[in-house]
This record gives structure tokens, sequence and C-alpha cells, in this order.
């Protein structure tokens, strides 16, 4: 198991993309690898044919774990840790190495059987199938709970993502005192702005929270033990959904950036987070984070604030409203603004001036100012 940052331990084998005795080039992707941070692809570290899974899809090991064995090019005794994944030619392991086969994990899992107090009777004392079976033939084995599923339910099985992201919104729910505080915005010299120009609405939206953060720092910063603390840079963490999930990839020194380099960002980072492409280090640091919910014609939003930050922004549908300007009836491109912040560190005053701040900046007409 690869190192995928810093802080990460540990990583989940997600799938497969070579079976067991498929041919595999250098740098094709041979498995695809997720943290409580990331998802992407592991290239195969040399050309050869794979001979052994030691880790079935869906377990999670710790970093430096041997995951798998091809048979490659390298002479015996050589150790290839190219890339970060660990190959070993066949005749090079040392047989006092335990492993236990993708069958016989399986096999313990659903009986409930804890393989590391087995001692194996296979050759050079791998643990069997019947080893597992002997087990709970003796009754040492704890059983599964029951199933408690209906003929009229369907089970979807919990992916390492979908777990991670249960996790995490708990925990944040239960460590921020949330409040979310509610805006309108009249996007109509964005929309003037836009025509023939390749933009979406979302690199506006990025440009004026920066600007808004400059005026009210205490948003762009996070609560902790020693005190609060206020960060210097603007790391803008944009939420991309996925089929599995979503992720946060991160737009660092946001506030430094155009609207075009920031439509471009935007666009680039979605692109690989889905086709899991992203390294590590484009989901870490983030100050602050934005959710465009709206793509989906969702009007308001209360977001769950991506710990350790302080807020985060719900973007809604942009939709053609009747509003009244002048005591006059208009019809406007108008977007409901969401944010939820963490009580703790800011009040409902300082978040509503901060709103305010970003409401006036979406609304002002010199967008040519920061191309």
């Amino acid at each position: 198991m690869p190192q995928l940052g810093e802080s990460i331990a540990e990583g989940t084998v997600v799938k497969w993309l070579i079976g067991l005795g498929g041919a595999v080039e250098r740098d094709q992707p041979l498995l695809e690898v997720e943290t409580d941070k990331v998802a992407l692809e592991i290239p195969s570290p040399a050309t050869g044919v794979l001979t052994e899974i030691l880790v079935p899809e869906g377990e999670i090991v710790p970093v430096g774990t041997l995951l798998a064995r091809l048979h490659a090019e390298p002479a015996a005794g050589v150790i290839n840790r190219v890339g970060g994944v660990v190959v070993r030619p066949m005749e090079a392991v040392s047989e006092s190495e335990r492993h236990f086969s993708p069958a016989v994990r399986q096999l313990a899992k659903e009986r409930g059987v804890d393989l590391s107090t087995l001692v194996g009777t296979g050759e050079g004392g791998r643990v069997t199938k019947k080893d597992v079976l002997d087990i709970v033939a003796r009754g040492e084995a704890q059983a599964p709970p029951a199933s408690r599923l209906t003929p009229h339910e369907e089970i979807v099985a919990l992916t390492p993502m979908r777990k991670t992201i249960a996790e995490r919104m708990v925990f944040s729910r239960r460590t921020a005192a949330h409040v979310t505080t509610f805006f309108e915005a009249d996007f109509s010299g964005i929309a003037r702005f836009r025509e023939g120009r390749a933009l979406t609405f979302l690199p506006f939206v990025i440009s004026a929270v920066t600007r808004a953060m400059k005026d009210l720092p205490m948003v762009n910063a996070s609560w902790s033990d020693q005190g609060i603390a206020i960060k210097k840079d603007i790391h803008v963490g944009i939420a991309v959904s996925l089929e599995e999930g979503l992720l946060v990839p991160v737009i660092r020194h946001a506030d430094r950036k155009g609207l075009k380099q920031l439509a471009h960002e935007v666009a680039d980072l979605a692109e690989r987070a889905r086709t899991k492409r992203l390294s590590p280090e484009e989901v870490q640091e983030g100050t602050f984070t934005i959710t465009n919910h709206g793509g989906f014609g969702s009007l308001f939003s209360t977001p769950i604030i991506n710990q350790p930050q302080t807020a985060i922004l719900g973007v809604g549908s942009v939709q053609k409203r009747a509003i009244v300007i002048n005591d006059a009836i208009a019809i406007r491109p108008m977007c409901y603004l969401s944010l939820s912040f963490d009580h703790r560190v800011i009040d409902g005053a300082t978040a509503d001036r901060f709103m305010s701040k970003m409401k006036g900046y979406l609304e002002q007409s010199d967008w040519e100012k920061f191309p």
C-alpha cells in the first residue's frame, strides 16, 4: 500500500483492474485505492503477470502492506518499490511471511474467524479453507450477526468512501455548533459579463468569497484548544459529486487568481476527481468549502461544515424570478446562498456581514477588473 500523503496511515483496495494471471504493462493502472481523502488509480511499477493478489477488494490495510506479486523481469532477491507498490519476484519471497489467500480471507470473514489466531496446516504453514472450517466445526468462531433483511428490502453494500463520508458528517455535527444563514443575490451583472465567454457562475462566487474573506478574515479560520487559528492563505475547496460519493479538491491561493484561471482549475480538478487522478495533496489544507448544490436545481441547502474549517457556502440554482426594484416588479436571475458556520468561532453578525459583503461583490458590475 503506497504512502498517499503525509497524514495517511492506511488505504482501501477498492478494485483490482487486472485479474489474477493477467498481463500488465509498466505504468498501466493496476488497482484502485481509496483513503479518507482521495481515490485514485495506482500504476503498475513493472511489466509482468499478476501472479498473486494478497489483499482482496474492500479490505483496509496499513501503508506498506504487500498487496500483490508480479512475475516480473528483475533477478531473484530484488525488491522493486517503484511507484510505492512493493513487487517481489516469486522466488525471492520469504517462506516465513504469513499471507492469506482471498478465498481464505472471505471465508474467515463470513464465518467470524480471526485468522491471526490460526496455525495453518498447508504448505509452509499457510492457512487453508479447511483450517477455517475446522475452527467453525469446533464452535470456536464468532458467528456473524443474523440478517434482518425482509423480502421487501435490498441492502446496498457500503463503499469505503460512503463510510468515510458518514463518519465525517456525524463527527462534524457532533463537533461544531452549526448555524446557517441565507442570503439572495442578483446575478444580472454576472449574466451580462458571461455573454460570449465560456465561464460558469462558480468562478465568480469563488472570487467574491475570497474578497469577502479579506474584509472578514475570521471566516477563514478554525477552532483549536489554544485559540482561534486565522489562516493567512485562502485555499478554497470545491465539492465534486461522484457516483459513489464526493471529493473536495482544493484551489490553493484562490484569492490570487482571476476568473479564467479559477474556471480552468475548477474544471480540471473536477474532471480528475471523477477519473480518480487527483493527488493526495490536492484534497488537503482547504480553509473554506463551496458546494454548488444548485447544479441539480436545488434552491436551498444547509451544508455540513468540512472540519476543521469554520464555514461552508451552499450555492443554489440561478433562476429568473420576479423581484421588486425601485417599487417596480422586474425579472432577474437570482440565486439563494447559504452559509453554515461554526458558532464557536464566529457569531451571527459576523457571518451576516460576510454574506452581505459577498452579495455586494457578486452584484457589482466591474468584473472586467478580474480577468
